[in-house]
């Protein structure tokens, strides 16, 4: 019975006890809203204009860049050389020309490849001088030579795979890359 008794009253405490909560009062308070967000939200627009336009001068200069590139040849050698050939230097002379006229806002970097033959060393010793040589003949039809940077890759970069006559000689030239 006591038992019955002490349940009872454990239970009724608990039942009361529960139901006491007080709801945390709220305070409300309104702030005036000025002009200060309107003069943040003009700012926000006129700095996302001001991105959206040199996003597009960028994609336009990109534009510009590839079309110009696309215009580019790619200069050849023999086995083993490093001197340019005199259809080659035809090839270089319009290059200078599009250097002169529509790329004065880029820098060219000229990329030096070989062929297969020969060890790795002797390879980019030789794209670096099939790339100086173009470099050489660029500053002698007016490119300003602080417009031009070199890269030789040596062997690693080949346009063909094949093992024939043809495809290495592919694979024997400068390319002209413009950066920004």
């Amino acid at each position: 019975m006591k038992s019955i008794v002490l349940s009872s009253v454990v239970t009724a405490l608990l039942v009361f006890s529960g139901c006491s909560t007080k709801e945390p009062a709220v305070q409300k308070k309104t702030e005036e809203v000025a002009s200060p967000v309107v003069q943040e939200v003009e700012a926000v627009t006129t700095e996302t204009v001001a991105s959206e336009n040199s996003t597009i001068n960028s994609s336009t200069n990109e534009l510009s860049m590839n079309a110009i590139e696309s215009k580019l040849p790619t200069i050849y050698f023999d086995f083993d050389k490093y001197n340019i050939k005199p259809e080659m230097q035809e090839r270089i002379d319009a290059a200078a020309e599009l250097g002169k006229t529509g790329a004065k806002a880029f820098s060219v970097k000229l990329e030096g490849n070989c062929d297969e033959w020969g060890s790795d060393e002797y390879n980019f010793a030789l794209g670096l001088k099939r790339a100086n040589a173009v470099k050489k003949a660029l500053v002698a039809d007016g490119i300003d030579p602080s417009r031009i940077s070199m890269v030789s890759y040596g062997e690693s970069n080949p346009v063909c795979t094949e093992h024939t006559r043809a495809c290495w000689a592919k694979n024997r030239r400068v390319n002209f890359k413009l950066l920004p």
